[in-house]
Parts: C-alpha cells; sequence; structure tokens
C-alpha cells in the first residue's frame, strides 16, 4: 500500500456517508438498520459500555433487547481513515447528555460485495479531567 491509497476522497466520503447514517440509526434505536450495517458473521466481535457480543447472532439478541436511548450524544473529533478501496477506521469520542464521561467509540469497515459493513466495533466511556 503506498501513501496513494490511504484517504482516497471518494472511499472517505462513503464511509463518512455510512458513518453519519449509523449515528442516526442507534439515536432513533433502528434495530433494523443497525443489524444491517454489520458483518453478518460469528467472527464479528462488539465491545460495549458494559457488554460484549461475539458473533453477529449475538449483536442482534443484544440490539433486539436494547431499549431506545433516553439521552442524546454529541460527536467530537471524528476521524476517518480508509485503508485503499476496502478497508476503513471510524472513530469519534462524544459526549452524552446523561453522564459527564466521555465515550470513544471505534468501528472498522470492510467492503463486501453486499456493500460496507462493520467487522468490529469499541465503545467505551471514561471519567474526563476537568
Amino acid at each position: 500500500m503506498t501513501r496513494h491509497d490511504i484517504n482516497r476522497p471518494e472511499v472517505l466520503r462513503e464511509v463518512t456517508a455510512l458513518f453519519h447514517d449509523y449515528e442516526r440509526a442507534l439515536m432513533a434505536n433502528d434495530v433494523d438498520a443497525l443489524n444491517a450495517y454489520f458483518w453478518q458473521s460469528p467472527a464479528l466481535t462488539r465491545y460495549g459500555i458494559a457488554d460484549r457480543q461475539h458473533g453477529y447472532a449475538e449483536l442482534a439478541a443484544f440490539r433486539a433487547a436494547t431499549p431506545a436511548p433516553t439521552f442524546t450524544r454529541e460527536l467530537h473529533a471524528v476521524r476517518i481513515t480508509a485503508f485503499g478501496d476496502d478497508h476503513a477506521v471510524a472513530q469519534t469520542e462524544f459526549t452524552r447528555s446523561d453522564t459527564a464521561l466521555r465515550g470513544f467509540q471505534t468501528q472498522t469497515w470492510v467492503r463486501f460485495p453486499e456493500g460496507w459493513k462493520i467487522v468490529a466495533a469499541h465503545v467505551s466511556m471514561i471519567p474526563w479531567p476537568a
């Protein structure tokens, strides 16, 4: 991979749009849309704030049991880096209206024949220095 393969504008546009669509689906608790963003594989991994899912079946069960959020989120420092045409990493910090903790979210995206899918994700929250 050369430096010309990193952050191709068309790939960044695609993944950035998907990232923001995912955020809208998350806040609307659109379970079908959220599930559709993820790779339907037992190899999928998602680590949440107080949960974890190994495989798509666990993720779908988690989403089905998760109520709609009662808070709002504001994203900060969104960083999306594309590697070639078929791989990207999306990262953001976030704040929520219901806590003083600072959140962090990472998604690894891969383009498959059926489109872009999240193959790994991690969400965490920590106390933020004043």
